[in-house]
């Protein structure tokens, strides 16, 4: 079933709704993927046993429950907008799963709630409108980039933040060779430094086609249509665009026939005074209601991976699980579960600032649906900060985001680790055998962090390298709807399994603690790492402190 926006958007917008174009695939030999072997790499798990199953008592009704056919629906309809903060493209998302939400139940049926937040920010909306990058030589004119609505392939062009731009000048390639009014192109990062200087130099504008150093292609060279998603460096006002490797050569080659060559560049964006939309959706639970289990999943930014399937995912999610407690499949939690939408970081904190529960677990959902052939990259689970941020030992492994500054001080022991992996081991052994996961030390930058640094341990269920992170290559192509379907059942059966903890479940996590210290320990012991091996001892202890006083009778 379709739903509509509740908001009226102009025609271009609508258009624009299905447009999910992929890239083309060019062959040649490129990094492999991050890769793991059949089943989970990572600590292992006590198999789940009559009576003691902890989140495998869920996995099996959510993943049967879970439509995928909606939840493609609705992650199309997400990934047909440039979202940003409180702009109509943003609402016009927030309306459409809140409509979808009501469709199952929640904000009528006993027990499911539905609000959205709505908060002041401190600067006006911004959200693109169009874009379009020419060059003109002794060859004529040409198209290397443009967008006209924002569902368009080339839509990460602006930054988000960008100034509206009409330029038209000759092309340099470094700061100290452009001259009034030229526009420079460049392999650097956007950053503020460099826009003053350009700024100084009398640029008209300033086109970077900069990447992550992991955005290469493990099937071919697709990474060189890749157009980098920023944001514009604050303070700054000269107009500027993010190009793909590929216009870069372009118009180097034009420059090298004809020095003469020039760039035009246009740009068109809105921006009005708007408040910030936060969509919570809750299944409050039967006894301890006043306690939740959050799962936040942003809808701020452009992807169809990070973060339009992830969203709709947990939608969809949410929707299973109403539907398996009002068939009788589940049994209504202990605690509350709350699905949080809205503004990355920032809905988190809404959520804390404005619910009168008391959040004591928490769950990202974010980057759930990549698929791992197209893209390279796994579904992870991040921990909440423990010993192996600190020491990271094999198996352990960071991924290319590199470490987070963590001190012993942010080790909080916690079982939400330990229950996530169940999860994430339940799902492959129930459902899908075979399924490749592996987990990564806490890196940080998703809204785990806004409950780990208020001390609610919490932890993240994502994908990498997904070589297409952050760049107008994440795009529907590049989703796979069993791997999202998967990955959902994972996390929100942790969830559950977080807010109903039974006491009956405490010998699997405990023998599951037991493992991971087993593990754990030994690879410290064979470095000769004593700190790491105290430091380990110290937190299965506490996890399973932890466990025992969590567990609900």
């Amino acid at each position: 079933m379709t739903l509509s926006p509740q908001i009226s958007l102009p025609a271009l917008v609508g258009a624009a709704l299905l447009a999910s174009p992929g890239a083309p695939s060019h062959a040649k030999e490129g990094p492999p993927p991050r890769q793991a072997a059949a089943g989970h790499l990572g600590a292992p798990v006590a198999a789940a046993e009559t009576g003691s199953e902890g989140p495998a008592r869920y996995v099996g009704p959510l993943f049967d429950a879970f439509d995928t056919g909606i939840a493609l629906e609705d992650a199309v309809f997400i990934d047909g907008f440039y979202r940003t903060p409180a702009s109509p493209l943003y609402d016009a998302v927030i309306d459409r799963l809140a409509a979808r939400l009501r469709q199952a139940g929640f904000g009528s049926a006993d027990g499911l709630t539905l609000r959205i937040v709505s908060t002041e920010r401190e600067s006006p909306a911004w959200w693109p409108l169009s874009a379009l990058l020419e060059a003109r030589s002794e060859a004529g004119s040409e198209t290397l980039l443009a967008f006209a609505s924002p569902g368009d392939e080339h839509r990460t062009m602006l930054p988000v933040g960008a100034p509206d731009a009409d330029v038209d000048g000759p092309v340099a390639f470094s700061v100290d060779g452009l001259v009034e009014g030229g526009v420079l192109v460049t392999k650097a990062p956007l950053s503020g430094q460099m826009l003053r200087r350009a700024k100084s130099r009398g640029a008209g504008a300033v086109l970077s086609a900069s990447l992550f150093p992991f955005t290469v292609d493990p099937l071919g060279d697709r990474h060189l249509d890749a157009i980098k998603f920023s944001k514009m460096p604050r303070g700054n006002d000269v107009p500027v665009a993010k190009i793909s490797p590929r216009a870069l050569a372009r118009i180097e080659a034009l420059y090298d026939a004809d020095p003469a060559t020039h760039l035009r560049f246009r740009a068109r964006t809105g921006t009005a005074v708007r408040p910030l939309r936060t969509l919570i959706a809750e299944i409050v639970g039967w006894d301890r209601g006043e306690e939740a289990v959050a799962i936040a999943s942003h809808l701020q930014e452009p992807g169809a991976g990070d973060n339009a399937a992830g969203a709709a995912g947990l939608a969809s999610s949410a929707c299973a699980i109403a539907r398996c407690l009002r068939e009788g499949s589940i049994e209504r939690p202990s605690r509350t579960v709350a699905f949080v939408f809205g503004d990355e970081m920032i809905q988190s904190s809404i959520w804390l600032e404005h619910s009168k529960r008391t959040t004591v677990a928490a769950l990202s959902a974010d980057m759930l649906g990549q698929s791992p052939e197209r893209t390279g990259a796994i579904a992870l689970l991040e921990r909440t900060p423990d010993p192996g941020a600190l020491y990271t030992i094999p198996p352990d492994e960071h991924t290319p985001w590199g470490a987070g500054r963590v001190s012993e001080d942010d080790l909080v022991p916690n079982g939400v680790n330990l229950i996530c992996r169940q999860a994430l081991v339940d799902v492959g052994t129930q459902r899908a055998p075979g399924w490749r996961t592996s987990e990564n030390p806490w890196e940080g930058g998703s809204d785990h962090d806004v409950f780990n640094a208020r001390r609610i341990p919490a932890a993240l269920m994502w994908h990498f390298t997904d070589f297409t992170y952050h760049t107008s290559l994440d795009r529907m192509s590049m989703i796979d709807t069993g791997e999202l379907r998967r990955t959902c059942a994972a996390i929100s059966s942790a969830a559950l399994a977080l807010a109903d903890t039974r006491r009956t479940d405490l010998p699997r996590h405990l023998a599951s603690n037991e493992m991971e210290r087993e593990l754990r320990v030994g690879a410290a012991e064979e470095l000769g790492n004593v700190a790491a091996v105290d430091a380990w001892n110290v937190w299965c202890d506490g996890v399973a402190d932890w466990l025992d006083a969590f567990a609900v009778d």
